[in-house]
């Protein structure tokens, strides 16, 4: 049984990973993830567009420094749910030792 960050409140939830919490979860992940992917293409297609108003690229880093809370949450909740013996195995993938 792992534990994982509740996504609405400071606690954590105690879970095999099969409940209908760790559902409602999982499903709250997957959508901010979603909308993270979709706020990205549309900040690349305002970014090539010469037209956009400094108020909507205001607007639009906005939304993308939510987005990015949102996945900072997610990757440390997710961390969380590995437990420390895990993290310090994989904690950087593709880093080699050494300096």
């Amino acid at each position: 049984m792992g534990r994982r960050s509740s996504l609405w409140t400071p606690c954590y939830l105690m879970r095999d990973g099969n409940g209908s919490v760790s559902r409602l979860a999982d499903e709250a992940e997957a959508t901010q993830l979603g909308m993270g992917a979709e706020l990205l293409g549309h900040a690349r297609a305002m970014l090539n567009d010469r037209r956009v108003s400094n108020g909507e690229l205001r607007y639009l880093g906005e939304r993308l420094t939510e987005a990015l809370c949102d996945v900072l949450r997610i990757a440390q909740r997710r961390g969380a749910a590995r437990g420390p013996a895990q993290e310090a195995q994989g904690d950087r993938p593709g880093r080699r030792g050494g300096g």
